[in-house]
This record gives C-alpha cells, structure tokens and sequence, in this order.
C-alpha cells in the first residue's frame, strides 16, 4: 500500500472514531435533555423554550472556530435540539401524558 493510501486510511479511521464520540455525545445530551423534559412537566412548563433554544444556537455559533460555517453549525444544532424535543415529547406521550 502507498503512502496516499496508508494516509487515507488512518485519516479514515480517525473519522470513524470521531462519529462514535459524537453519538456517544449525542446519546448522552439526548438522556439529559429527557430527565429536563420529565421535569418540566412535573413543573407544568412547555417543552419548546425558544428564549432557551436561541441562546443554544447563538452560544454555539459565536464559539465556533471552524472550518464548518456559521450556517451548518446553526443548522446541525438546530436538528439536535429539534430531535431531542421530539424525544421530550415522545416521552411524555409514552407516560399517558398530554403534551
């Protein structure tokens, strides 16, 4: 194998360990956000907090260093947050509760 190749491939594997810190990441964020979920329905408060999810995004995007452009952080962090109120509202869908 060439020096090309042997470079691609460590370049590659060190993409794939990455992928699975970011889903080990992303499942972790994704508990925590159900445990704030279950708690804001016992404190009788919406699921969606846009004031909260706008300090998400802004906090995200003014401490991003790059390469990915302000425009894909804002959109990865905004399905991020969609997928977990998704799974905040499943939750509580599943314990027979209205949303």
């Amino acid at each position: 194998m060439n020096q090309r190749a042997q470079t691609l491939n460590r370049l590659r594997r060190q993409i794939d360990r990455i992928d699975q810190s970011l889903l080990h990441l992303l499942n972790r964020r994704a508990s925590a956000a159900l445990r704030i979920g279950t708690l804001k329905k016992q404190q009788g408060l919406p699921i969606f907090d846009a004031k909260r999810e706008g300090n998400v995004l802004r906090r995200m995007i003014h401490t991003n260093s790059g390469p990915l452009s302000e425009t894909a952080v804002r959109e990865i962090f905004r399905r991020i947050l969609r997928e977990n109120r998704w799974l905040q509202k499943e939750n509580v869908r599943a314990r027979g509760k209205p949303c």
